[in-house]
């Protein structure tokens, strides 16, 4: 009785590695693909937007196979307690990562028609937002894959700070557009794409809920927890 308990045991490791793996794998291509397209932004490169618009793709067929491999777990195995919840929660991180990608093609687009027109002088006060953005990602996926809950705590405190960006920047740049009407399409490019960093700092924030979900079986959604 014992040995296939084990054969069970060891195949349900080995599934859920490869889940974890391809969580792993969207989580590096949606960091370089957020990367690509703020430098694509900055650069006024628009091989570097039309990459990230290229490989959002590859992120979409890897959010279906987490998802398809995460329900044929839960089938075969009935995993419960701890292994249930890193089961659901690698489902629920692959689909903020997917959405997070989304965000970037959204910023790689928002870039190509900056680039259209003569660059603006007031691009560069994305910038702190565009770095922190990045920053929330890379620790949302480091706390994911380390289990760290302490660092995911830590993300919401910062992005009520990217919160706080999104606000003065479309303040600044609203204040721009009287100013100058003639860039008022320009300008409200730079407000969407404040507008995308800001979603980017929600999914990293729900990657980090996620995490300490998996880690500490602890549920912060919609709790003052979630807050301090």
């Amino acid at each position: 009785m014992i040995e296939p308990a084990r054969h069970i045991y060891a195949t349900f490791d080995k599934a859920l590695s490869a889940l974890r793996e391809d969580v792993l794998m969207m989580a590096t291509l949606t960091q370089r693909n957020l990367n690509n397209a703020i430098n694509g932004l900055f650069k006024r490169d628009d091989d570097l937007c039309t990459a990230v618009i290229a490989d959002d793709e590859e992120v979409d067929q890897l959010e279906k196979q987490v998802d398809q491999d995460g329900v044929a777990i839960m089938l075969r195995f009935q995993p419960v307690a701890s292994d249930l919840r890193r089961v659901v929660s690698a489902m629920k991180v692959s689909t903020n990562l997917e959405r997070t990608a989304d965000q970037a093609v959204n910023i790689a687009r928002r870039a190509r028609k900056l680039n259209q027109e003569p660059a603006l002088q007031e691009l560069p006060i994305l910038e702190p937002m565009c770095w922190e953005a990045i920053a929330l990602l890379k620790d949302a996926v480091q706390a994911y894959t380390e289990d760290d809950v302490s660092l995911a705590y830590s993300l919401k405190p910062r992005d009520r700070k990217l919160d706080e960006h999104d606000t003065n920047i479309s303040r600044q740049v609203t204040d721009c557009m009287s100013m100058r009407p003639d860039r008022i399409k320009a300008y409200l490019n730079m407000i969407f794409v404040a507008r995308h960093l800001e979603r980017v700092g929600d999914h990293a924030t729900n990657i980090a809920e996620d995490t300490i979900y998996a880690a500490a079986a602890e549920d912060i959604r919609h709790t003052q927890h979630k807050v301090e």
